[in-house]
């Protein structure tokens, strides 16, 4: 029992801990996941910064992500490959706040950016003469990049200034905030419940945002007479529609579901779907149908 956060000087990561063979089969699974991340990010940021056809806003936007997939990713993912490597759980209080503070800088900018690519992608097509007017798209994404700043910071501080009552033991392969939430005394539980419900309701309101924009650019695209015009459209706008949902499904499943469905082996099943497939999806599904990509 800890009687505030200041007296925890180090967490203790218990999702593998079970067994040295399960730490090993993570640590091997990873080891397939993370190179396949790495290279498929990479290749996009390369290929869109050397490829003088692909300097386009959208193309900008898709870099820009794969630099959020790859500061997501190795955030936590080495890190959690050498614990089990070595057969450690131990994690220092920094080594713990600088994970949750990228985390949540990452996720908020990356989030911002999905919004503007839909954006882009409804002004692209149902405002096609008035797109390189209306859009600017370093000016969006150094907005993507910024307000997300004061909001993460606030998150993270307000996390880590709650009194932990019960413990240090966190049960996921990384700090995750819902997990660190538990070990507060739960009198002081509802104030990072309260910053949770307000982060929950601007995500909500974005959401609708990109819903709204997706449903006029499907109502300009059954419009369409040509067939490489709505091909062309499709190519555009499914693979967004595909990461938007992978990214937010995911979160909310982590973030929302009852606790009285919660146990270790769904949340590590989670956490995997929200902060490891994505990064290494994404270059897949913007790849598959983007012939100048290829």
């Amino acid at each position: 029992q800890m009687a505030n956060s200041s007296s925890v000087t180090e967490f203790l990561l218990l999702a593998f801990a079970d067994t040295q063979e399960l730490q090993l089969l993570h640590f091997w699974l990873f080891l397939g996941i993370y190179p396949a991340a790495l290279l498929g990010n990479i290749s996009i940021i390369t290929a869109v910064a050397c490829e003088h056809c692909l300097h386009t806003p959208m193309y900008f936007f898709l870099l820009n992500l794969s630099l959020f997939d790859l500061g997501s990713i190795s955030t936590t993912v080495p890190q959690s490959m050498a614990n089990s490597l070595w057969n450690t759980k131990a994690l220092s209080h920094l080594g713990c706040v600088s994970p949750v503070f990228f985390l949540v800088f990452i996720f908020g900018a990356e989030y911002s950016l999905l919004i503007v690519m839909a954006f882009d992608h409804y002004v692209a097509i149902c405002k096609t003469l008035h797109y390189e007017t209306i859009l600017g798209s370093r000016d969006c994404v150094h907005a993507a990049w910024g307000r997300v700043f004061p909001r993460c910071l606030l998150h993270t501080a307000n996390t880590f200034s709650l009194p932990f009552c019960q413990g240090n033991a966190v049960d996921q392969f990384f700090c995750e905030i819902p997990q660190i939430l538990k070990l507060s005394c739960s009198d002081n539980y509802l104030r990072g419940i309260g910053l949770f419900v307000f982060s929950l309701a601007l995500a909500s309101g974005c959401f609708v945002f990109i819903m709204l924009s997706y449903t006029q650019i499907f109502r300009a695209v059954l419009r369409i007479p040509s067939e490489q015009g709505w091909h062309s459209a499709c190519s555009m706008c499914l693979p967004h529609l595909a990461v938007v949902s992978l990214f937010i499904s995911s979160c909310l499943v982590a973030y929302l579901k009852p606790s009285s469905i919660s146990s270790p082996s769904l949340d590590l099943v989670v956490a995997l779907l929200y902060l490891v497939v994505p990064p290494a999806a994404n270059p897949l599904i913007y790849s598959m149908r983007n012939q100048e990509l290829k």
